[in-house]
């Protein structure tokens, strides 16, 4: 175990250096999204039109989603120097909703960086974070860098999101057109607070 966990800090080690900021994500998605395009190995209509989509969605998260004050200054009294390491794509529905509330968190504590890397160009690091053996993201692998060591991971949906999903695979298998445009109303509704609560959680802030 103690072998598995130091393969997993130097992987992710490596991949914090390879990342990019936040706002140099946004730049290229919203480049992709001009030029008809997408991340990933999958350059399919639906791929890119999903890239379109997120791109208007994440600027719309950026306005709506806010931290409340008492918040905001457990955030910016966090005495701990954490990097938060994304591992997402541009097509992906749940990260759209996602990244703009983990980068504002991060943007709020003067001790939290970010990086984001993608998930196809990072194959190592993502099969370090499989969830139930799927390579799902969005994921957010939270380092703490003065102590070196992985503090949690969050994703690939936030924990409402994740029962959601649960249920609905027990009862119909798989997950349909609907359900995903029902998702997505969820994510409109709860205005990132779950997103938020989970973070906090894990971060020994709520």
């Amino acid at each position: 175990m103690e072998v598995l966990e130091k393969n997993r800090l130097e992987i992710v080690q490596e991949y914090i250096s390879k990342g990019m900021d936040c706002s140099r994500y946004r730049e290229l998605v919203h480049q992709l999204a001009e030029i008809g395009k997408t991340t990933g190995d999958e350059q399919s209509e639906a791929m890119i039109n999903y890239t379109k989509l997120n791109d208007r969605r994440m600027t719309r998260w950026d306005k709506t989603f806010k931290i409340r004050e008492d918040i905001q200054q457990k955030l910016q009294a966090l005495d701990k120097e954490l990097m938060f390491l994304v591992i997402t794509e541009s097509w992906c529905g749940d990260a759209a909703a996602s990244l703009p509330v983990v980068n504002k968190i991060a943007e709020t504590s003067p001790n939290i960086s970010l990086k984001v890397v993608l998930r196809d160009e990072s194959p190592e690091l993502i099969d370090a974070f499989l969830t139930n053996g799927a390579r799902s993201i969005p994921k957010v692998i939270i380092l703490d860098e003065a102590n070196n060591e992985i503090i949690g991971e969050w994703g690939p949906r936030p924990s409402i999101a994740t029962q959601m999903v649960a249920d609905f695979k027990e009862e119909h298998g798989k997950l349909t057109a609907e359900f995903k445009q029902d998702l997505q109303v969820w994510y409109n509704k709860n205005k990132g607070q779950n997103i938020l609560e989970d973070i906090l959680e894990l971060l020994a802030l709520e």
